[in-house]
């Protein structure tokens, strides 16, 4: 599924060169679980962005599906995102202003989903994430695990193939945080690839791979 070839990214500051990630190969089967770890400063969240097409490498190749999607353009590597890839964030972000059910709703609308199809979907993932209670309230009048469940709602909607979270857990409690995890990893018996970046050993210990990065570098 997910291929990456000889990937560096670097950026120049002042007269110098400096390196995000340096010369990384890597492969992610569907339904993988993996987990990145590190020091702040490592590379995770680069190499997280750059397989969430949020990047570019500055030299290497990345394939998804045997395709090289590094040679795409932007508006066909958002296409390649909207289908293919959900995200989940620290802090969540939802969208203030709408309710819970609007924020799942929200990528359904900008694919051109229609309105029934919609409907049906935003309540069947309301059902799955105990959320039906709570589809009329907007981010500030729901607890921080409500919050990410309606994050990982709004990134399953388009089922994609694989799901990207970046410190999933840091703004949550340690028994919230554990409930987040296992919603997420039961993603990855439905063939979805999930990528996991954490500062927490605890949590980084439960993916199947657990890749070490340090300065740049897949290390271990």
């Amino acid at each position: 599924m997910i291929s990456l070839e000889h990937v560096s990214r670097s950026f120049a500051v002042g007269d110098q060169q400096v390196y995000a990630l340096r010369d990384i190969s890597l492969d992610i089967a569907a339904g993988d679980y993996v987990s990145l770890m590190g020091p702040s400063g490592s590379g995770k969240s680069t190499l997280l962005n750059l397989i969430g097409l949020l990047d570019r490498p500055s030299s290497g190749t990345y394939s998804l599906d045997g395709k090289d999607v590094t040679a795409l353009n932007d508006e066909e590597q958002a296409r390649v995102r909207s289908e293919k890839i959900g995200f989940v964030f620290q802090s969540f972000n939802l969208v203030p202003r709408l309710t819970a059910a609007m924020n799942i709703e929200l990528p359904l609308i900008l694919a051109g989903i229609p309105s029934g199809k919609r409907k049906a979907r935003v309540e069947g993932l309301l059902k799955d994430y105990g959320l039906s209670d709570r589809a009329d309230h907007r981010p500030d009048q729901l607890s921080g695990g409500q919050r990410q469940r309606v994050a990982i709602a709004r990134a399953t909607s388009m089922h994609p193939s694989i799901l990207l979270a970046d410190e999933p857990t840091g703004n949550l409690d340690q028994s919230t945080g554990r409930e987040v995890i296992d919603l997420l990893e039961i993603l990855t018996e439905q063939n979805v690839a999930l990528i996991l970046v954490t500062h927490d050993p605890a949590i980084g210990g439960r993916a199947r791979r657990q890749l070490h990065m340090l300065d740049g570098r897949v290390i271990g």
